[in-house]
């Protein structure tokens, strides 16, 4: 991985660090596109996105026919599309370290759950836009373009191949 690649990838770790709840969209047997909310367990630091899923349920279904999946997150002034290849992983030692008491209410038995499985996203391709200062500095962009007459670019925005 070349070093533009690392410190993009770094940048957006930081970035997804603060998100909880995504959008993880998969394509159904008809082709069709079909996304749904998922809580977001772990970032690795070399490109997985770590989420919990039960073994029985569409978006398995709709993975083993096609892998290719969109993840989208928006927390607070950032925004992140993120393209990857989604996989199912059974592996107690991972499930036990991003387990929380709360998955409960999905799935009764714990971590002895037979539902319970794990869904692994690695990272192809990001894209991110991040305002740090939020609505007031995209509104500051946005004044700048209508006296100048130049595109707004109220911050930062980027590319990241893996």
């Amino acid at each position: 991985m070349s070093d533009h690649s690392k410190s993009a990838l770094t940048k957006l770790n930081e970035l997804l660090k603060g998100a909880r709840i995504c959008m993880l969209t998969s394509k159904d047997m008809r082709g069709n596109l079909h996304a749904r909310p998922m809580a977001l367990q772990s970032v690795e630091t070399d490109g997985e996105l770590w989420f919990f899923t039960a073994r029985r349920c569409h978006k398995v279904d709709e993975i083993k026919g096609d892998n290719r999946v969109n993840v989208a997150v928006m927390d607070g002034s950032t925004y992140i599309s993120i393209a990857g290849q989604a996989s199912l992983v059974d592996d107690k030692k991972k499930a036990t370290e991003l387990w929380n008491p709360l998955y409960k209410a999905w799935f009764p038995k714990g971590l002895e759950d037979p539902e319970l499985v794990l869904l692994e996203v690695t990272i192809e391709q990001a894209e991110y836009w991040d305002t740090p200062g939020g609505m007031v500095t995209t509104l500051i962009a946005y004044v700048e373009s209508m006296v100048t007459g130049k595109q707004p670019h109220p911050g930062d925005h980027a590319t990241v191949e893996l």
